[in-house]
């Protein structure tokens, strides 16, 4: 999947019909998800994504602990949202990861995440029309 595409997939997902807000909410997920992996699972969930969008997996303060209601209150802080658009931000961004990601890769991603980390992955599977 090319930058294009991805970006294309989470505007459509988000139901955005700005660009900019898309790759907002993009590296507001992806770099909140970067800092809480270990710094190499972060680098192995980016290695498939396009390169411009990996950067924020990437290039993240990796292994830092924080609980679910950090998570999302980082993203809403980076998207600029509020905390229950930021859920749905990264729930959605993280399904999509789940189609792009290797599903070895993406369940190493899964379980190294503790069970409060559940509902970032309520949309993994569900279809979007």
């Amino acid at each position: 999947m090319d930058y294009s595409e991805f970006i294309g997939q989470v505007q459509h997902r988000l139901e955005l019909g700005k660009q900019g807000k898309t790759v907002r909410a993009i590296r507001a997920t992806l770099t909140t998800l970067g800092e809480r992996l270990q710094e190499g699972e972060a680098t192995d969930l980016a290695g498939p994504l396009p390169m411009e969008i990996d950067w924020y997996l990437e290039n993240a303060e990796s292994g830092q602990r924080f609980d679910y209601d950090e998570f999302v209150s980082r993203v809403a802080d980076r998207a600029s949202v509020e905390r229950d658009e930021a859920n749905f931000y990264a729930q959605s961004i993280v399904s999509l990861l789940a189609e792009v990601v290797p599903e070895g890769e993406f369940q190493q991603v899964r379980q190294q995440l503790p069970e409060e980390y559940d509902p970032l992955f309520k949309l993994v599977g569900v279809e979007f029309d």
